[in-house]
């Protein structure tokens, strides 16, 4: 296909620069991108995948497997954080309960026995609290802690990737170690990891998390990142698969360490100059036999897609947390709506926001023309994730923090929710507390305030639903963050 002429490519409401738009790109901005008030028509569909066999994104399956629903093959995975002990009680009394169920917030007390939430709402008698350890709310908010779906531990705010692949592994591992604090005193009792940098020490960090050997948020490990040589973002993060034996023996190798997931690099990216983010780093073959190889072993399959033909894979072939997704198209879009019961999607949107400020102050090594390609792709994605919204697609945040620019601990994917995306204050909370738990496969047991979940909460110094910044972790209004019942993060617990 010819590349559209980029003056077309320029819908009337933006003002990109021209020279942002690669001339390879064949991307042509969808009608909620040209014309988002008027009624949208039916794009015509492809009725083959990228392997020439039957495809109907309406309906859709592959070899058997109904795509509207998640694979029968997955396994839910451990989350359980090891205690000391079960016989804890903590109450909290005279807080401002948001449940994370939808419900408008309501004052009451909440009591909880070891690990879990017993009683929500009711005020306790004296007996009840004698003898737990009383946390005296003031009328603060009480909620469930966060989670970033898009999480990379073994990120350790430097400049580049290549800085932390040439890091000792021992240093590496103690700063992962850090991060993994960080994100818990950030609020974020729920990561999902995105990718490590060396092969085995996602894997470690959960499983010291677990053991209860390092603080840290329940953790859902990932390994390397795979690509083909050509299409690797960075050397060494990089599982090299060429060819389906190739990409079944590599995720047979993660799997039989016990990781949780698996991450696919299969687009480029515009912090790249001969990989923009439009190029498409995977065969179909390759797409196909990868999640084949992974569901097989019960794990599930992320990836990295930012161009239209990566997503379309990703629809086609049964991934199941699509990450960025920026340029989609409006056929790809009504495929994703097909399976919006089955697939997650973490736009990023803090990693193209805060690379865009960072290249602006010619900061951390960014080239002259990186200015322009981050605001194209910045306008996409916001536009993209709010018609995402709009059809009732599971959008969560997840912000890839971890760079010199993007460092842990500034975690504000929430406000950019809100103040880029248009969601109102409780649709960005529900997005990473109760969306969290389903995305976590733990949706009766995470991600919300209600008895029998695990307590995993927040008291916050304000109302986040007046002011979403309050759940910023840099603005200091996180009172008290519990993990594990009665296990608070230390730094935190003040204020009781």
């Amino acid at each position: 296909m010819a590349a559209p002429d980029i003056q077309h490519a320029i819908p009337a409401n933006y003002n990109w620069d021209p020279a942002a738009i690669p001339a390879a790109s064949t991307w042509i901005p969808p009608r909620w991108m040209t014309a988002p008030n008027t009624p949208p028509k039916t794009p015509k569909h492809t009725n083959v995948n990228g392997l020439g066999e039957p495809w109907d994104p309406i309906r859709p399956s592959f070899h058997g497997v109904d795509l509207t629903k998640a694979d029968p093959l997955l396994k839910v995975p451990n989350v359980e954080i090891r205690s000391g002990s079960d016989d804890t009680v903590v109450a909290f009394v005279d807080v401002n309960i948001l449940d994370s169920t939808g419900a408008a917030p309501y004052q009451g007390d909440v009591l909880v026995k070891g690990k879990r939430i017993v009683s929500v709402g009711s005020k306790l008698t004296p007996e009840t609290l004698q003898g737990a350890l009383v946390v005296n709310g003031r009328g603060r908010t009480l909620m469930s802690g966060l989670c970033d779906a898009h999480a990379h531990t073994t990120w350790i705010n430097s400049p580049t990737l290549d800085d932390i692949t040439a890091m000792p592994i021992e240093e590496h591992t103690i700063l992962s170690a850090r991060s993994a604090r960080q994100f818990l005193d950030g609020g974020y009792t729920m990561c999902v990891g995105a990718a490590a940098a060396k092969p085995r020490m996602d894997l470690v960090i959960r499983n010291a998390i677990q053991a209860g050997d390092i603080p840290g948020p329940r953790y859902l490990a990932n390994g390397q990142e795979m690509a083909p040589s050509s299409g690797a973002l960075c050397e060494g993060i990089t599982s090299y698969v060429e060819t389906p034996e190739d990409i079944t023996n590599v995720i047979n190798t993660f799997a039989d360490t016990g990781i949780d997931c698996i991450k696919l690099s299969m687009s480029g990216d515009e912090i790249l100059e001969d990989l923009r983010a439009e190029v498409t780093t995977f065969s179909d073959e390759l797409v196909a036999a990868g999640v084949e190889a992974a569901h097989a072993r019960g794990i599930r399959v992320c990836s990295h897609a930012r161009s239209d033909k990566a997503i379309r894979q990703c629809i086609q072939y049964g991934v199941d947390i699509l990450y960025h997704g920026s340029f989609i198209s409006d056929e790809s879009m009504d495929a994703l709506e097909a399976q919006k019961d089955r697939i997650f999607v973490a736009p990023t949107l803090n990693i193209l926001y805060s690379s865009l400020l960072a290249a602006e102050k010619s900061q951390f090594r960014f080239t002259t023309s990186a200015v322009p390609k981050y605001r194209r792709e910045l306008d996409i994605c916001i536009a993209a994730s709010k018609e995402m919204k709009r059809r009732g697609i599971k959008v969560l945040p997840g912000g890839d923090y971890g760079f010199a620019w993007t460092p842990h601990g500034s975690y504000q994917d929430l406000e950019l929710f809100v103040n880029l995306l248009g969601y109102t204050p409780m649709e960005a909370i529900l997005s990473a507390t109760a969306l969290g738990g389903e995305l976590m496969l733990h949706p009766h047991e995470l991600g919300k305030v209600q008895p029998g979940y695990y307590a995993d909460l927040l008291l916050v110094d304000g109302n986040p639903l007046e002011d979403i910044s309050v759940l910023t972790p840099t603005n200091g209004k996180l009172d008290v963050i519990m993990i594990v019942g009665g296990h608070f993060t230390a730094c935190m617990a003040r204020q009781y």
